[in-house]
């Protein structure tokens, strides 16, 4: 048996107990030590984005493999790993062009058995697995190929946030925009994901680094993580304020919060030729354009799903940023709370004041 966080119906989650089947040739059973809240799995919770229940959200998880599938090559038992949503087949055109993030298949190579993967604690129905992963749980039961081992020395619960947020963000400046020494960069939302882009700019050598958000203690975090200049994203002449620190316009805009005003300011921060990249899960309905006059001028506008990540590779070198002093995760986490209080955590985190909250696991 495992407690988990288990969301019931659209509005809030409820702790109860769930029971997970045994490996199958490819899956790994892991003892859950942290996850991270994301704002991604707050659109689900509160219904915007649809999914069925009941379910276990969570993704942002790293933990200790107890026990693994009869074919499972990557990692063992005792194992220190990280989860990552964007599962790979390895063989898909996704996959054999080097665009792993992009692969659809992960669900199609889960270890079919006539027997759901996750239970009720009574028996009584199937609990759906969210993402590939739904880590607010004690345990989780997933593919190899969602799991990547790590440095054992690395603490459990900053590495839990590499595994979503810092992906993301340090992954679209490493790869998606390949951010060259001396660009500018302009980061819309300084949340999680937007802290790790501002945190992996000033690693990549980014020339000015403009951390945008309008809420003051946001951007005085990002300024600690590595912002040159921080601009309020209500201010009347926020746009005129970025072309004028970056002079006229950044090479790259990111936008990190998932909000249509965001992403219109991210794309009218560029300069000619310059590029915006939307990470953040808007509102279905949402449309982001550009205008004619940004076409003429050599502008594009790009997504970039998990940072575009190659994440057997990429995370454990973040793992080694961290270890290394370069990637600040200790600023990035707020507070660390039990199962019980992921509830809090999510209001909190609807109140915009605060980084990460991460769930820690006895």
């Amino acid at each position: 048996m495992a407690k988990a966080a288990i969301l019931e119906q659209v509005g809030s989650l409820t702790i109860g107990e769930v029971e997970l089947a045994d490996p199958g040739p490819h899956e790994v059973l892991i003892d859950t030590k942290a996850c991270g809240l994301c704002h991604s799995d707050l659109h689900f919770i509160n219904g915007s984005y649809p999914h069925p229940m009941p379910a276990i959200p969570g993704h942002e998880a790293a933990g200790v493999v107890r026990a693994v599938g009869t074919e499972v090559k990557t990692v063992k038992p005792g194992d220190h790993v990280v989860s990552c949503l964007s599962a790979f087949c390895g063989h898909c055109e996704f996959c054999v062009t080097g665009r792993m993030a992009l692969c659809m298949g992960a669900d199609t190579r889960r270890d079919q058995t006539a027997k759901p993967r996750i239970m009720r604690a009574d028996g009584s129905e199937p609990v759906a697995q969210m993402l590939n992963l739904s880590a607010f749980c004690e345990q989780m039961l997933i593919h190899e190929h969602a799991c990547v081992s790590i440095d054992k020395d690395m603490p459990l619960d900053r590495a839990a946030i590499i595994g979503c947020a810092v992906t993301t963000g340090a992954g679209t400046i490493f790869n998606a925009c390949s951010v060259v020494p001396g660009e500018s960069v302009a980061v819309i939302g300084c949340g999680g994901v937007g802290l790790a882009a501002i945190n992996a700019a000033k690693i990549a050598g980014a020339g000015q680094v403009i951390a945008v958000d309008p809420i003051a203690e946001k951007r005085e975090l990002a300024m600690v993580l590595g912002a040159t200049h921080a601009v309020d994203a209500m201010a009347s002449d926020a746009v005129e304020q970025i072309h004028k620190i970056s002079n006229g316009g950044v090479h790259h805009g990111i936008e990190a919060v998932g909000r249509q005003a965001s992403a219109d300011l991210a794309v009218k921060s560029l300069r000619r030729g310059g590029t915006a990249t939307i990470l953040g899960m808007m509102p279905l309905d949402c449309k982001v354009g550009l205008g004619a006059m940004d076409l003429l001028s050599g502008k594009k506008l790009q997504g970039a799903i998990m940072g575009m990540n190659h994440f057997p590779v990429d995370l454990p070198r973040l793992v080694d940023f961290y270890m290394r002093g370069l990637l600040d995760l200790d600023t990035i986490i707020a507070e660390r709370i039990p199962l019980e209080k992921i509830n809090e955590g999510f209001a909190k985190m609807e109140g915009g004041h605060s980084a990460r909250s991460v769930v820690v696991f006895d």
